[in-house]
């Protein structure tokens, strides 16, 4: 659930003030959209560079969908604005829709006809469309050996990849992907990775993703914007925020956990540790501090007596997700014992 009144926003997140330009296929400014007093985005300002993946990251409930409808005219904003491409979008320029295709949750077809037939049926419906697109999509796609199939047989992964083809089949050049891989094996996951970077790289277009498989946002993403609480707390090259907010990964033995908990605290005071105390993963901590710093850490530990068994620098987008969003994993931290007036960690800590 989110408050009706979000808390106060740091001075590093206030408003933007900038104008859109061309080189953004999208820009919202202080886009603010309530269910009566149920408020979903409080003032977001997001940009999309034209010809890239943008990876839209947020928990449940932190507004991503309302931001997807809100793009795709489904809904209307309480305040602020919308740019497609350089030029604000009103709700009485619908047309420009034409150049946006999505796959917003869970998609709908007609179950009696083929999945061909009910492109077809889109293609009558949407903006003008030549009918040799619909092979040519779904062949990206890789339903081209099921094209004549009743869609009632279609299993759920093959249905997200009809989904899919459908945004695609009126050559936007937008693409808003609301969890495409859901329902996908992994060798769909890899097909659909690489069409969109098709997409984006050899055709020019733009795609925003939004998904919890934070590990394919990773691999496919160009720019990230994570979003919490209806407002974006940071956005920017996937590169940049993974060389900012450096990881290393550090084993200790189960027994040395406490210990070494409090070591690590003490290297990276400001930021969160997570760790890992049961199952296959227990002793892995994951600390906040640049991989340059591997051999301190190390040598910090030994100092207490505490022997690293595994040592991984690096960072990841879950670990920074978790920091941001403030969320954690579901398994509990070995207790702070640096005394009461010690800033303890995070409640719980979760594998990265």
């Amino acid at each position: 659930m989110i408050d009706a009144q979000p808390p106060a926003l740091p001075q590093e997140f206030l408003p933007r003030t900038d104008e859109p330009t061309p080189d953004l296929a999208v820009a919202t400014r202080g886009l603010t959209k309530a269910y009566g007093r149920q408020v979903a985005l409080t003032g977001l300002d997001m940009s999309v560079p034209t010809g890239k993946v943008y990876g839209f990251l947020g928990p449940n409930g932190s507004g991503k969908t309302t931001a997807l409808r809100l793009l795709t005219g489904l809904l209307r904003p309480n305040a602020g604005t919308i740019s497609l491409f350089g030029t604000p979008y009103t709700w009485h320029d619908r047309t420009r829709l034409f150049k946006v295709g999505s796959l917003i949750e869970t998609p709908s077809f007609y179950p009696y006809l083929s999945g061909a037939e009910n492109l077809h049926v889109l293609a009558a419906s949407g903006p003008p469309t030549d009918l040799r697109r619909i092979d040519q999509v779904l062949q990206y796609v890789g339903m081209s050996g099921r094209a004549k199939s009743p869609v009632q047989t279609y299993s759920l992964g093959m249905k997200q990849r009809l989904g899919i083809a459908a945004a695609m089949l009126s050559d936007p050049e937008l693409l808003l992907l609301d969890e495409p891989a859901n329902g996908l094996d992994p060798g769909g996951m890899v097909a659909m990775r690489e069409t969109l970077r098709y997409f984006t790289a050899e055709l020019g277009k733009t795609v925003i993703i939004s998904s919890h498989l934070l590990h394919e946002v990773e691999m496919l993403a160009d720019v990230v914007g994570i979003i919490d609480h209806g407002r974006l707390i940071r956005e920017g090259p996937l590169a940049d925020l993974l060389d900012s907010a450096g990881r290393v990964r550090v084993r200790v033995a189960p027994d040395d956990m406490t210990k070494a908990a409090a070591v690590l605290r003490d290297l990276a005071p400001d930021r969160p540790l997570y760790g890992v105390d049961s199952g296959e993963g227990v002793g892995w901590f994951t600390v906040g501090v640049a991989p340059a710093r591997a051999a301190e850490l190390n040598q910090a530990l030994a100092a207490a007596g505490v022997y690293a068994s595994g040592l991984e620098p690096g960072s990841d987008l879950e670990s920074i997700f978790l920091d941001l969003t403030g969320r954690t994993g579901n398994v509990a931290a070995p207790p702070d014992t640096r005394g009461p007036t010690a800033e303890a960690g995070p409640p719980a800590m979760g594998q990265t």
